[in-house]
């Protein structure tokens, strides 16, 4: 444990001493003020066009942002020799990734909180524009985000050697799960029986963490029909508790078997120092 507290430690002052943390804090603040002036002029609604634009900046930000700081915090240490040394001595792998999930989550969540911090405190005192419900979900969805592609991120770090190669890991997974999925989705589903379509539908939905994390927004902020009547039963179900109760089970057996892969590939690794 006490390994785990030292990296962690060390992690946030890395964290935050790092200018792309500051980059993604500007940014991130400066597109939710800015969809808080637009979400201002069209009343206090839980699900509207805006708040589905909100949904995307954070969908399209947050997962990348992750992926980078988080691969880099593990390949930046290849770089620099960082990782040989500690290798040395009697600390697991486990213990190491750990540390570096600890501090880097408590880094991505202070940009999180920084930029839903300002639009909330803006909210509340002048537009009155997002209702409590909406603001904590919305937090909810940014945190979770947070915490299952930082296990992904952890899993490129361990995979690539350098930050050259971790930048290109992490821009073909983040388009992958998140602008290139529709399309692929379209594209499979077009191949298999029509009664397969439905059943392939709900396992694919689950297998990536972006889109069913929105799906649960989407549905939880009263915007489940738009998703059209295929998704009928599928909004009713999220409804109710124990959908809730599912779909956080699903993000936490993706964290771990992120986690354990990227545990799995550094212990390969480090039997070749």
């Amino acid at each position: 444990m006490r390994a785990i507290r030292v990296i962690a430690l060390r992690e946030i002052k890395l964290g935050f001493r790092n200018p792309w943390s500051y980059s993604f804090m500007v940014l991130f603040a400066l597109f939710s003020l800015a969809l808080l002036a637009i979400q201002s002029q069209q009343g206090t609604v839980d699900y509207s066009g805006t708040t589905g634009a909100m949904i995307n900046l954070i969908l399209y930000l947050l997962p990348l942002m992750t992926l980078l700081l988080g691969s880099f915090s593990i390949t930046a240490e290849k770089e620099e020799g960082g990782w040989q040394l500690l290798s040395t001595y009697p600390l697991s792998s486990s213990a190491y990734l750990m540390g570096k999930f600890t501090g880097m989550t408590y880094v991505l969540l202070i940009i999180v909180f920084i930029g839903f911090g300002l639009s909330g405190i803006i909210s509340s005192l002048v537009t009155h524009s997002y209702t409590w419900k909406s603001f904590m979900l919305f937090l909810m969805f940014s945190v979770l985000l947070v915490l299952l592609f930082l296990g992904a991120a952890m899993f490129i770090g361990t995979l690539c050697k350098n930050r050259w190669q971790a930048l290109t890991y992490s821009v073909a997974i983040w388009f992958f799960f998140v602008l290139g999925w529709p399309t692929l989705l379209i594209a499979v589903l077009g191949l298999v029986p029509y009664t397969l379509i439905k059943p392939l539908l709900l396992l694919l939905e689950f297998l990536n963490p972006a889109e069913i994390s929105r799906l649960f927004l989407v549905i939880k902020l009263g915007g489940g029909s738009v998703l059209g009547p295929e998704y009928y039963k599928w909004v009713n179900w999220m409804y109710q508790p124990e959908g809730t109760v599912t779909f956080l089970f699903v993000c936490i057996v993706w964290i771990v078997v992120m986690f354990l892969a990227a545990v799995f590939m550094l212990e390969r690794g480090r039997r070749h120092v």
